[in-house]
């Protein structure tokens, strides 16, 4: 046998290893519904998810000038043999550990955009790197699993193109009844908030009509997966840096109409000709990065205030859409400063 096929063979085997077949499960939303009810956790908001992976990787205390410190082991950045280690902030990373935390209960925090700021070499990039490289870790293990689903209509799978929880698929007169079963040893309790995105809500909507109304039949045509986080596939981490003035354009973060499809599908307004694919679009679920975040157009700052305050979007064409994701932006502190002595800012 050749040294080629050995090789071959070798990623055959590697490819072919159980895990693997774990993280591109597929299922009936029945089977999703199994999975929720053992592990009710897979439903968490982006919030909850975040605090859980920070917590998983440990932590110790000790004192420092007569005051309990807490260091978290995750900012040793477990996941490349500390590149992107954090060292002397043990102070700094507790109250942002406390701010996921209360985000994570539903106190308020979870409408708020954070910010970090601080001179230059303070940290600030590396600790979002290290939030996204771990939400990309966490979502490949038992612990971190989430789910997504796509539409099977006539032979073609179309995916959600928002990535939703499958939960958004139950009738919201029912969603308290759910939870009450979910929420019986699960804290912070679980909530599920928000309604289907347009994409979906077309599908929900036609294959609703189609069957006379008949939920349980519309909802044969929902495949469940397995959903892995990647910011290089833009699933569920997105970013966005403010280029030059003249080529801001909002539409980068809420979506664009597909003008090609247009003549396939006849409107504006039909979500299967828009392009839901901005950077709030694709981070639900996740997080979202806003580099020097102070330097955006004003136009960008409605879209930003009404994301992190409401957790909605509003898409071209289409009616306000439910976003759940983690919004962090950071900047500089000169520009910090100026957003403080700037009266008009007072709501961002």
């Amino acid at each position: 046998m050749s040294t080629g096929q050995n090789l071959m063979e070798l990623l055959v085997r590697q490819q072919e290893t159980e895990a693997l077949q774990v993280l591109h499960w597929h299922g009936t939303f029945q089977d999703y519904l199994e999975v929720v009810s053992q592990n009710p956790k897979v439903a968490r908001t982006a919030f909850q998810r975040i605090y859980d992976m920070i917590l998983s990787y440990g932590y110790e205390s000790f004192v420092e000038n007569r005051h309990e410190i807490i260091h978290y082991n995750f900012f040793d950045d477990p996941f490349e043999d500390g590149r992107d280690a954090v060292f002397g902030l043990d102070r700094a990373l507790m109250e942002l550990v406390q701010f996921f935390k209360a985000a994570a209960h539903g106190y308020g925090a979870e409408r708020r955009v954070l910010l970090l700021h601080g001179p230059v070499g303070a940290s600030k990039s590396t600790i979002v790197r290290l939030l996204k490289k771990g939400l990309e870790a966490y979502a490949q293990t038992d612990e971190g699993a989430m789910y997504t689903f796509s539409w099977q209509i006539d032979g073609e799978i179309f995916p959600c193109p928002m990535h939703e929880e499958p939960l958004h698929l139950a009738p919201i007169p029912l969603r308290d009844d759910i939870l009450a079963q979910l929420n019986q040893d699960v804290e912070p309790p679980l909530s599920i908030e928000g309604t289907l995105c347009p994409a979906c809500r077309y599908y929900h909507n036609e294959l609703m009509d189609q069957y006379g109304g008949d939920w349980a039949k519309m909802i044969e045509h929902v495949q469940v997966r397995r959903l892995l986080l990647s910011e290089k596939d833009r699933v569920g981490i997105g970013t966005f840096q403010p280029k030059d003035e003249k080529n801001q354009d909002s539409t980068e973060l809420t979506g664009d109409i597909n003008y090609r499809k247009i003549a396939e599908y006849g409107s504006e307004s039909d979500p299967r000709a828009f392009n839901f694919d901005g950077e709030f679009n694709i981070a639900n679920r996740g997080l979202v990065e806003f580099i020097e975040v102070l330097k955006l157009d004003v136009a960008f700052l409605y879209d930003l205030l009404g994301a992190s305050q409401e957790h909605k979007i509003k898409p071209k064409k289409f009616s306000q859409t439910d976003i759940d994701e983690v919004i962090i932006g950071h900047t500089n502190e000169p520009e910090y400063r100026k957003l403080q002595s700037n009266e008009y800012m007072e709501a961002l």
